[in-house]
């Protein structure tokens, strides 16, 4: 099969040529040379294209997917990062399969008021406590 220009890459792939170059700037893929100004591909950097995005659906960095690649440009996948990604994703389902079911409640709730009804003053707490966490974990330390 014949090398595909960047054009032909963004086309099938549906990944911007913009994307694309970041990318190769990056080190996640490669071209293979040139036809004018137009970088061009091997076939086989459409496939590399859809790991990088079932990597990135996954809510893998670009830098960890840059990782799960040999040297030579073969898949070296650390299972131990796979299992540690999938148990941050049960994480987040629970998280949000909470915040969902607490949202129905508070959508067909009895109560007169919104802060009348205890799950959704549940939920009132709960983002109070995460969102003073995440800005606790984010702030700069001080020193003395």
């Amino acid at each position: 099969m014949r090398d595909l220009d960047i054009a032909e890459v963004a086309l099938r792939s549906g990944v911007a040529a913009s994307t694309l170059r970041f990318y190769e700037k990056k080190g996640l893929i490669a071209s293979v040379g040139r036809r004018g100004l137009r970088r061009l591909f091997d076939p086989g950097v459409l496939e590399r294209l859809a790991f990088i995005a079932l990597g990135r659906s996954a809510g893998f960095s670009l830098d960890e997917i840059a990782l799960m690649f040999a040297p030579d440009g073969r898949l070296r996948i650390d299972r131990q990062m796979l299992a540690a990604k999938s148990e941050e994703l049960d994480r987040t389902i629970r998280e949000l399969s909470a915040m969902r079911d607490g949202l129905r409640h508070a959508a067909a709730c009895p109560a007169p008021s919104h802060m009348e009804c205890p799950t959704f003053r549940r939920l009132l707490r709960g983002a109070g406590r995460g969102a003073i966490g995440a800005r606790r974990k984010r702030a700069p330390q001080r020193h003395p």
